[in-house]
């Protein structure tokens, strides 16, 4: 089942619930900001101070970096436009007694292209089941081909940052933004201080390794991953995140960026795609 909900302010998400899991999904920027299976907690880091506000990207969840990923094109917001724009509900398929696909779709405006000038279409697919599998499809309407860098922006609950353990990335090259360097993995990755890196040439599957549980990443469409966590001095100067949120999250996420940014021909598509389970 599903319903359509408002917060006091108006501001609208989607409430779904089957014999799985349960989930909720804010129709600014398509942002999933729940996931609960059975007994579990929300697979989903999401502050306690986040703004459910028009205009405001959540802090948490997944919001959907589109068509830029981070800072990469100075004339575009940060992390682009889409986590801010209201997507539209296109349908909602209950497939089984355990499976419920959200369809959700965004199309270009006079706004939009104001910031982006391109006509496009996208359409984001949220299925909650006994995993959680998202699909971003762009689908460029022009008559000449457009670039795009993209993500989606995952914010996990950990048990604590110094027990998880992330692989997958081992000999995998990566840019860390903080040093300004190009490198290469040597190990799994242990966070024990500030981490901004995009990894190259990853591969499909990628294990975050937790004492209570081990989550699992599938992505396709896609060969670069972002790993990020801000640490004690950025977190405490961060809106809508308490000072020691670090502790209690990691956000691992499916990319195209950098060397990885995604050419779309005049009508075609691109999907980035994802699979998390646990």
């Amino acid at each position: 089942m599903y319903k359509l909900e408002k917060f006091e302010n108006g501001f609208e998400y989607i409430t779904v619930k089957n014999e799985a899991a349960s989930a909720k999904i804010a129709l600014q920027g398509g942002h999933i900001f729940e996931y609960i299976k059975e007994e579990s907690k929300n697979l989903l880091w999401l502050s306690e101070q986040s703004a459910f506000e028009e205009g405001v990207a959540i802090r948490g969840g997944i919001p959907l970096c589109w068509p830029r990923f981070g800072s990469l094109d100075e004339s575009l917001p940060q992390h682009g436009f889409a986590r801010t724009e209201l997507f539209r509900l296109l349908e909602v398929k209950e497939i089984n007694a355990t499976t419920t696909e959200v369809l959700l779709g965004l199309s270009d405006t006079p706004f939009t292209r104001q910031i982006w000038n391109h006509r496009f279409h996208l359409q984001l697919s949220i299925r909650v089941s006994q995993t959680l599998q998202l699909s971003l499809s762009t689908e460029n309407l022009e008559d000449e081909a457009f670039m795009i860098t993209e993500a989606f922006h995952t914010y996990f609950t950990i048990s604590a940052i110094k027990n998880i353990v992330i692989k997958g990335l081992e000999e995998k090259p990566y840019y860390d933004s903080l040093l300004d360097c190009r490198s290469k993995e040597s190990q799994s990755l242990i966070i024990d201080r500030e981490v901004d890196r995009v990894y190259q040439e990853t591969d499909d599957t990628i294990l975050l390794v937790d004492k209570e549980k081990t989550i699992t990443l599938q992505t396709e469409g896609s060969s670069s991953s972002v790993v990020w966590n801000p640490w004690i001095d950025k977190c405490s100067k961060m809106s809508y995140m308490n000072k020691n949120a670090y502790k209690d999250f990691v956000c691992i996420e499916s990319a195209n960026a950098f060397d990885d940014f995604v050419i779309i021909k005049s009508k075609k598509k691109h999907t980035l795609s994802l699979v998390v389970s646990f």
